[in-house]
């Protein structure tokens, strides 16, 4: 039988599940989730191997609908570049479903010759009236080769979704390594592990206003020193996130060491420093520092 792969693109509004579809299918945790929108910033690729094939997953960015820096721009055009090298595309929808998609969004689906999978996430939270709704309203948009009703927290009929992405990859070699899992290097992954912790720790407008970037990374026989940098829009979001007397900082760090030495496997250091550089999200020089 012919080796198969292909690049498995997934999009969706923000917060809609897909790091976490993604985290299911990989079998570990590989992009950060938490229940704020716009947790995923960059597009990354995990990789699943079998002898007979090798699917690409990307994760990419949440479409932000009114995008209100320069920063949200670059996502949804990371977001839409996903068209671009797609042989499967999951559009995913959850309970938040508006039935009002963006008129940008419905072209790009139409001129997509790649097999299209509506998936519907959380189905737990919903009604099967409402189920039924949102997949009414889509298949009288744009044509789908299938559509499954998942829960990807909770693995109810991923199992299933993964048959059918299998099935429908065509037929070609490996793109990468069979036992490379992303194309990301480790130093990303303590960057969005600190962000994560931003999420989780800080209220409104601290986490989004916030980039982690690595200053320095070595690696000791007994110990890893990270030194990590966090830049902020403004001089009050610096003080939130130092705290009074630097507790809120020492809580960041302890978290996310933790965290880094479970995923590195290793003792940690970590050193971690906060910085302001204003309007940042609408710095073009900045985000492109930053990856975008």
């Amino acid at each position: 039988m012919a080796h198969k792969s292909g690049f498995v693109n997934i999009i969706g509004r923000p917060n809609v599940g897909k790091s976490t579809l993604i985290n299911r299918f990989i079998g570990q945790k590989m992009a950060i989730v938490t229940h704020k929108p716009q947790t995923t910033r960059h597009r990354i690729l995990a990789v699943i191997s079998e002898e007979e094939y090798q699917i690409v997953f990307s994760d990419t960015p949440g479409i932000v609908r009114d995008p209100g820096y320069e920063l949200h721009r670059s996502l949804n055009s990371s977001a839409y570049s996903s068209f671009e090298d797609a042989d499967v595309l999951l559009l995913m929808t959850d309970d938040r479903d508006d039935l009002n998609p963006q008129e940008n969004l419905i072209q790009r689906l139409h001129n997509l010759q790649a097999p299209k999978i509506l998936v519907v996430n959380k189905m737990d939270r919903m009604e099967s009236e409402h189920i039924d709704k949102i997949i009414s309203h889509w298949a009288d948009i744009v044509s789908f080769e299938n559509t499954f009703t998942i829960s990807a927290r909770d693995g109810i009929n991923t199992d299933e979704l993964f048959n059918f992405i299998v099935k429908s990859l065509p037929p070609g070699p490996a793109y990468y390594p069979k036992d490379q899992l992303t194309d990301r290097p480790e130093r990303f992954f303590v960057t969005e592990i600190i962000r994560e912790e931003i999420l989780l720790q800080f209220r409104q407008e601290i986490p989004y206003a916030s980039e982690v970037v690595i200053e320095a990374y070595q690696e000791e026989e007994t110990i890893t020193r990270i030194a990590a940098l966090i830049f902020v829009s403004r001089k009050t979001q610096k003080g939130i996130i130092i705290g009074k007397g630097g507790a809120a900082i020492k809580k960041l760090g302890t978290e996310a060491r933790k965290k880094i030495e479970n995923f590195l496997d290793a003792k940690v250091y970590l050193e971690l420093h906060v910085k302001v550089k204003k309007n940042w999200r609408d710095d073009e020089n900045m985000l492109r520092r930053f990856g975008y």
